[in-house]
């Protein structure tokens, strides 16, 4: 792991032309570069600054070597452990250009600081013990939110709703895990009376609803990615359009417009929905268009949700049928398309079991219809809501099934042979499991993962 008792500073805020760019430091020294490198304007040296701790100063970031003045700032020193990291920290405040930013970074890497590694501010914060690990992973979906779902379920994260049920489940199964211990370490004193059954039951069924709710979570936090596809001049295109409710893909009466995919993201009711446009799928002796054909196939294998479309004014032809084979084995929506027009066919042939949505993409007729239906078929009909968190991390998810099947395995060794240390073994390990969650068993290895997904200055 990285050393604790040294100072880091990274660029904390996106490299570019910006109003405001900062300069963040974290550690013993923070404080002492800041005054190494900010003249305040009621100064006219650098010596003899003492800034009060959680207070801005307006000045200046001065090259002491030359004595010439970088940018105009403002600074603030906040004396640990009221911070982000319960270290000292220190930020300068920049205007937020490429140069002046990285002649201060120069600065304060010369008077003693490091660069930071990615994450390493929120990594300091979780070893100090001012957030548990899943409150830092909380951090990063933060950033990455794509949706105000997305937004709300990485708060509730933030705020310890993950945390606090999993620390629950947790101390059932330590309290457990002490009366095997003792059972089997003092088996002539009288041990107080546990119901072992009842409490392997409760974790089971708590460590349930929290999986339960797994699947809605993961949807909001990553999204869903849907590939539109069907035969040349369907309306593809125009259903992309149409769903984003601008002209983003171009639209030509001309077959095979569209030669290669296409991808925008739609905020559909809090899902962060991934829109492939895909090349018409035919046969042709096109090269380019081949590879176009190619790829759409490839989009259609990767996608989770496919909407079929079909041309409603025009009769079914062999390639309808052959890209709905392609695509049934999947969740799929097929959309008729162009209700606008005399209708030739309603598709109802054409994979009867999945869900049918009639629309016109040029006039908008049946979008909002299409737009529930493919919200529906996410959630597989159900949306669910409840006062259990709902899980987004692929890694809880995962955690979370470990530590549940464990709790299944003692469950059936208490049953089938009662033997103290063979449901001990089970029950530490879910115990040590949902610790991953929290940061309370987790290995370096994994700290190391975890935080080399942030970016540098977070």
């Amino acid at each position: 792991m990285l050393a604790l008792d040294d100072t880091i500073a990274a660029i904390s805020t996106p490299i570019g032309e910006g109003g405001i760019g900062i300069v963040r430091l974290t550690g013993p020294d923070a404080k002492a570069i800041l005054q190494k490198v900010f003249m305040p304007a009621s100064r006219q040296d650098l010596n003899g600054f003492a800034p009060a701790s959680h207070r801005f100063y307006y000045g200046h970031v001065v090259d002491s070597e030359t004595l010439s003045t970088v940018d105009e700032v403002l600074a603030v020193h906040m004396r640990a452990p009221r911070t982000y990291t319960r270290q000292d920290v220190a930020e300068i405040h920049c205007h937020g250009g490429i140069v002046a930013l990285r002649r201060t970074l120069e600065l304060v890497l010369r008077h003693g600081a490091r660069i930071a590694e990615p994450g390493e501010f929120t990594l300091r914060a979780f070893l100090n013990g001012r957030i548990d690990l899943a409150q830092a992973e909380a951090v990063l979906d933060i950033v990455r939110a794509k949706t105000e779902a997305g937004l709300r379920l990485a708060v509730q994260q933030l705020d310890g709703h993950i945390s606090g049920p999993v620390r629950t489940i947790r101390s059932l199964l330590v309290d457990g895990l002490a009366y095997l211990e003792a059972s089997l370490d003092f088996p002539e004193d009288e041990i107080p009376q546990l119901d072992l059954a009842a409490v392997l039951e409760r974790a089971k069924e708590q460590l349930a609803a929290l999986l339960a709710q797994a699947n809605q979570g993961l949807i909001y936090r990553q999204g869903v990615r849907t590939a539109i596809v069907g035969r040349p001049n369907v309306g593809k295109s125009s259903l992309l359009n149409a769903l984003l409710r601008t002209s983003r893909a171009i639209v030509t009466p001309i077959p095979g417009t569209t030669r290669d995919t296409l991808e925008e993201t739609l905020n559909l009711r809090g899902i962060p929905l991934c829109l492939v446009d895909t090349a018409g799928i035919t046969n042709s002796s096109d090269l380019i268009e081949r590879l176009g054909i190619e790829r759409s196939q490839q989009a259609l294998r990767q996608a989770d949700l496919a909407l079929l479309v079909l041309d409603g004014s025009e009769s079914l032809q062999t390639e309808d049928l052959e890209i709905a084979d392609l695509a049934g084995n999947r969740a799929v929506i097929v959309v008729v398309n162009k209700s606008d027009l005399p209708t030739v066919t309603d598709g109802s042939t054409i994979l009867p079991e999945h869900p049918h949505v009639h629309v016109s993409a040029l006039t908008g007729d049946g979008l909002h219809l299409l737009e529930n239906t493919i919200v529906e078929t996410i959630f597989s009909g159900e949306i669910q809501t409840s006062d259990v968190p709902a899980i987004s991390s692929p890694r809880h998810c995962e955690i979370l099934r470990r530590a549940l099947d464990q709790v299944i395995a003692a469950q059936n060794s208490y049953v089938q042979h009662g033997a103290a240390d063979l449901v001990a073994v089970d029950v530490t390990a879910a115990a040590n499991a949902l610790g991953e969650i929290t940061g309370e068993t987790v290995s370096e290895d994994v700290l190391q993962t975890i935080f080399s997904n942030f970016c540098i200055g977070k």
